[in-house]
């Protein structure tokens, strides 16, 4: 099993992880639909990774969502993979220093998924090597008073996975009425930060010790089609 010729849709690809993670796929023989909500920043992608289509889309609408996974199936096909990555890091100085404004941005990292993971359900459920991942963070085992918000967010998001894990788990290897072997799988890849090349060069002082590059996110959501739907389903997966 290999991600060759699957569809992957890469939500919040205009980041350096989504720029990174497409490349990879891409690389290892996936067709990839990169989406995002910022125009400019699709065709700044469309720039920098050859190979990929591109979709403009509000990922924080549900319909819009849905309208998005319609299009994609007409004229891609049923989509094998969702790497969701929408979201980024806001932290304070501690508990009453949590703003609004920083929990309202965390928590459309989880709506976003929320909506993504309904849309494309039944899709990555009927693939025969349906794949789901999102990139969670080594803070929700270690929550800190200044990552308040970030972490609770995190944490509702790796919540919602081990859901949809479960919900692929009933419509396949749990189902005792229609039983098949377990094909899809929801995981969570832990990190403790990412770090891409632009970083590295703009601050060469600094060894950033612990932190994932984000080419070797993209290695590793690769590799998701190597393993064993039935192994990989509800796991949590650290990366360094």
């Amino acid at each position: 099993m290999s991600v060759d010729g699957r569809i992957v849709v890469v939500a919040g690809a205009t980041s350096s992880s989504g720029v990174a993670t497409s490349r990879a796929l891409i690389a290892a023989g996936a067709r990839v639909v990169a989406v995002g909500s910022n125009v400019e920043r699709l065709h700044a992608f469309e720039r920098s990774v050859d190979g990929a289509a591109t979709r403009v889309c509000d990922l924080s609408k549900l319909a819009a969502v849905t309208e998005l996974a319609s299009s994609v199936s007409r004229e891609f096909g049923a989509v094998d993979g969702l790497i969701h990555l929408v979201g980024g890091w806001r932290g304070a100085a501690g508990i009453t220093a949590q703003s609004d404004d920083d929990w309202a941005a965390m928590e459309s990292g989880f709506t976003t998924l929320r909506n993504t993971s309904r849309a494309f359900f039944d899709s990555l459920a009927a693939s025969e090597a349906g794949r789901l991942a999102i990139v969670s963070s080594n803070s929700v085992e270690r929550p800190t008073a200044g990552g308040a918000s970030y972490t609770a967010a995190k944490a509702a998001a790796e919540s919602w996975v081990r859901s949809v894990a479960d919900g692929f788990r009933r419509a396949q290897s749990g189902n005792k009425t229609a039983s098949v072997p377990q094909r899809a799988a929801a995981v969570r890849l832990s990190i403790m930060a990412l770090v891409d090349d632009d970083m590295q060069r703009d601050n060469p002082e600094k060894s950033y010790a612990g932190f994932t590059h984000v080419d070797a996110l993209g290695q590793a959501v690769v590799g998701l089609w190597q393993g064993d739907a039935a192994e990989l389903n509800d796991s949590r997966i650290p990366l360094s």
